[in-house]
């Protein structure tokens, strides 16, 4: 979500008399309920709208850089509040992924995932973890850019010598690019979890509900270790275990992400579309490049936004990085399928290079960096290098103890073994932790707990979630086969009902284990073809255009309404804005060609209320066109001239399992 924020109303106080007051007279539910309402309790602190047109309030309160030194000084922390809409039961708060990620800046994208029944009895609170976004501000994406783009292979002793220059080369630089390098060491997640317990106290509620998702679940779980007296209910979904050390939950991430690769391309030869697409060899095709990778960079030319083409270049790192950033979900599977199946049948690399530019954060015109306020490789780093240690007397040793203890896994992962490095930059990160000891597994017998998971989780091995389940005394299992990274939320009903019945009605489920329905990937999606002759008529073009519109990554992972321009692929721009509400898309086509020899060049519009797209161009190339091509539901109405000739046809949409819009207010997956 790119939604820019208003500016907050900051609230000063004492931390410390403010903790001891409430320490010594804590409000119950009961006094809360009768003496303010949530509203007034954020009106007393000042809060206003999170950004323009939010649902929620933010507060942003001071609380102590290290909670366990107050003589340190203070830092802010934002908190995202929708008070319940009815009679309010309590407080249901989302830890979300990362770490890194700004959840007040995800919180509204997130409500259409909860039933009504939620957001009726409960204050629905987000957060911006400290160091994240409107609670800091750490950020280094210049930095993390450069460093995600290099090597990151570690079989030859030369790869691991520019493996430790990498990782100290990032360190260094990340840490001189964030505002304010002193507060790193305090971002970890055992601070962090405090303050969630200061605002818990400002609030007043005894208990609440706690849900985390992905690093959420590292975060839920150690809030739970050390104050679950003032939890109601937890639920964990995409779990990660923390009685792993750093090197063997990456060993299992990396093997995790491979799992899922080859889950995809099963699930893409199983599909005769696909099949085609890919020549019968998904996997194959996939290692074949990898092969091809290794031996050099592929040089390719990218259409422009502006227009005309560059001359650019994809590296088995960008491999690496775009098939990892593309197995979290099973849109994202899909269109990096439908990418991968396009330099095998077309040698075209243009449908990978756009999400690697997506999934980097970088312009496709220039590849400059476009900075993310939203989210913080520095944070991530922060967390991640004070949540888990590494031995090594010095950083250099801790680096060679690293590689030396990653080489089993580099060496029998089939594919993206590179993830095994991920924390790396820790041997060089200021003030890295040294307690080496890992948590133990939580029990909790007073807290119901409900953890979540799929099979073809790739960040957090379902494996992880089992493991916690098995040691915890009042937990209930929920599996979904196969399935994206984290499944709360997502649409399939089976896991979602089973959360709300155990939010609203403390239901818990019928059965200690439950297995929920899921699937791999989307339905793929045919490419359209090279060349225009394949194409039996202009309605048959124009409705491979409305496809290719739809999947093309740009539109794909839109914001909705940052007007935005794409260069076609063989020539030629399209550009796309929406209307207020976002609810009307507007394009306009300028010499666009997304198959050889079929040129448009019109404007066109897509009507979310109604499902109607309606393109209106004139074309070159195999036909000389002037044509209105309008689809509402299932059909689809041509009229026009095209070669002279007087054009007027209605059709039933055969293609229209093709022709779905992709919803822009859903956020793309990513994060531990």
């Amino acid at each position: 979500m790119n939604s820019k924020f208003l500016s907050l109303v900051r609230i000063s106080f004492v931390i410390v008399l403010m903790l001891s007051s409430i320490a010594a007279a804590p409000m119950s539910q009961q006094t809360k309920n009768s003496q303010a309402s949530t509203v007034d309790l954020l009106n007393d602190l000042g809060g206003s709208p999170c950004f323009e047109g939010s649902a929620f309030t933010c507060v942003i309160i001071d609380v102590p850089l290290d909670h366990f030194n107050a003589s340190l000084g203070t830092i802010p922390v934002t908190f995202a509040v929708l008070p319940a809409s009815g009679e309010r039961k309590g407080m249901f708060v989302t830890a979300t992924g990362g770490p890194g990620y700004s959840g007040v800046a995800s919180a509204d994208a997130y409500l259409p995932g909860f039933d009504a029944s939620i957001t009726e009895i409960f204050d629905i609170v987000f957060f911006d973890q400290r160091g994240i976004s409107s609670s800091g501000d750490q950020t280094c994406p210049y930095a993390a850019n450069a460093y995600y783009q290099r090597d990151a292979r570690g079989k030859t002793q030369a790869q691991e010598t520019a493996l430790k220059q990498s990782a100290k080369s990032f360190s260094n630089e990340c840490v001189a690019e964030v505002s304010n390098p002193d507060i790193l060491p305090y971002l970890g997640t055992r601070q962090a979890v405090e303050d969630l317990e200061v605002f818990r106290q400002l609030v007043g509620d005894e208990k609440f509900w706690l849900y985390g998702e992905s690093y959420g679940t590292q975060y839920a779980q150690t809030y739970a270790a050390f104050h679950s007296e003032h939890l109601a209910g937890l639920m964990l979904d995409g779990t990660v275990d923390l009685t792993l050390d750093g090197i063997t939950y990456y060993a299992g991430q990396a093997q995790a992400f491979n799992d899922t690769l080859v889950l995809t391309m099963a699930d893409c030869k199983a599909d005769p579309a696909c099949h085609k697409d890919m020549s019968g060899k998904p996997i194959k095709a996939y290692d074949a490049l990898v092969t091809t990778l290794k031996n050099g960079p592929i040089r390719f030319k990218f259409p422009l936004p502006e227009g005309g083409f560059a001359n650019r270049q994809f590296t088995l790192t960008n491999l690496d990085f775009v098939t990892a950033s593309q197995m979290y979900s099973e849109g994202d599977r899909m269109l990096f399928t439908r990418a991968l199946a396009a330099y095998e049948s077309k040698s075209d690399m243009v449908p990978l290079a756009r999400l690697l530019y997506l999934d980097m954060g970088v312009d496709p015109q220039t590849l400059e960096v476009i900075p993310d306020p939203y989210y913080s490789d520095a944070v991530y780093y922060a967390v991640e290098c004070q949540d888990y240690a590494y031995p090594g007397n010095t950083p250099n040793k801790k680096a060679e103890k690293y590689l030396k203890a990653a080489d089993p896994y580099e060496a029998s992962v089939p594919r993206l073994a590179s993830l095994v490095y991920g924390d790396l930059p820790c041997a060089y990160w200021p003030n890295p932790s040294s307690e080496f000891t890992r948590p133990a597994y939580l029990t909790l017998e007073d807290v119901p707990t409900l953890v979540l998971g799929s099979t073809a989780d790739p960040a957090t091995p379902v494996s992880n979630g089992i493991n916690v389940y098995q040691n915890l005394a009042n937990a209930y299992l929920i599996t979904q086969d196969n399935g994206p990274h984290v499944i709360y939320g997502r649409g399939n009903e089976c896991p979602d009902a089973l959360v709300t019945d155990f939010l609203v009605n403390d239901i818990v489920p019928a059965e200690k284990e439950t297995t929920c329905e899921g699937y791999v990937m989307d339905t793929y999606v045919p490419l359209a073809p090279r060349f225009a002759v394949t194409f039996r008529n202009p309605y048959r073009a124009l409705s491979s255009v409305e496809t290719e519109i739809y999947y093309l990554p740009e539109f794909y992972y839109w914001d909705g309404y940052t007007p935005t321009s794409v260069g076609c692929t063989y020539g030629g721009v399209i550009s796309f804005a929406s209307n207020e509400d976002g609810t009307i898309f507007d394009f306009s086509l300028d010499k666009c060609a997304f198959t050889t020899n079929f040129i448009m060049t019109g404007s066109g519009t897509y009507d979310t209320n109604v499902d109607e797209f309606i393109l209106a161009v004139q074309t070159q190339g195999r036909w000389k066109c002037d044509l209105e091509y309008n689809r509402l539901g299932e059909d689809v109405d041509v009229s026009g001239k095209c070669d002279g000739k007087r054009v007027k046809e209605n059709h039933s949409d055969e293609e229209h399992n093709m022709h779905n819009a992709p919803n822009h207010k859903e956020p793309k997956e990513d994060g531990k």
